[in-house]
């Protein structure tokens, strides 16, 4: 299987200090600070890396169940809230996904999006966040 690696660099003390983040792929680059993380400054955060991956794998896993069910998919959009509360420590990811699905019943599709919840990898690998929600909705 495959294998993936991101890096991170950090300097200086844990308020003043700044760092980066890469992914080896080299699509994205970007700087990180104590701001960007617990407060509204510029830059990213692992959560919010963390959200977009969680996302990204929720919404490709959905697809390959509902392929594997005769509904190719169209469209799938979902974000994933992530929110870190006091610890620090996520305390919470909130799954919200539209999906256009020509002749997908909402039962069905309500059944395999909680499926994709469930068994999509960075679900598991989030396994120790007290509560993940997911809302999904069939859009036209």
């Amino acid at each position: 299987m495959a294998m993936r690696k991101s890096e991170a660099t950090w300097r200086g003390t844990l308020k003043e200090g700044s760092g980066t983040m890469k992914l080896a792929s080299g699509l994205y680059e970007g700087p990180y600070t104590f701001s960007s993380r617990f407060e509204e400054g510029k830059g990213t955060n692992p959560e919010e890396l963390i959200g977009a991956a969680h996302a990204g794998c929720f919404s490709m896993f959905l697809s390959g169940l509902l392929t594997g069910k005769g509904h190719a998919p169209t469209r799938i959009f979902t974000t994933a809230t992530v929110h870190l509360g006091a610890g620090p420590l996520i305390n919470k990811i909130e799954l919200v996904c539209q999906a256009e699905v020509p002749g997908v019943s909402d039962p069905e599709f309500q059944e395999l999006a909680a499926q994709a919840k469930a068994g999509c990898p960075v679900s598991k690998a989030l396994a120790a966040v007290p509560e993940i929600t997911l809302h999904a909705a069939l859009v036209k």
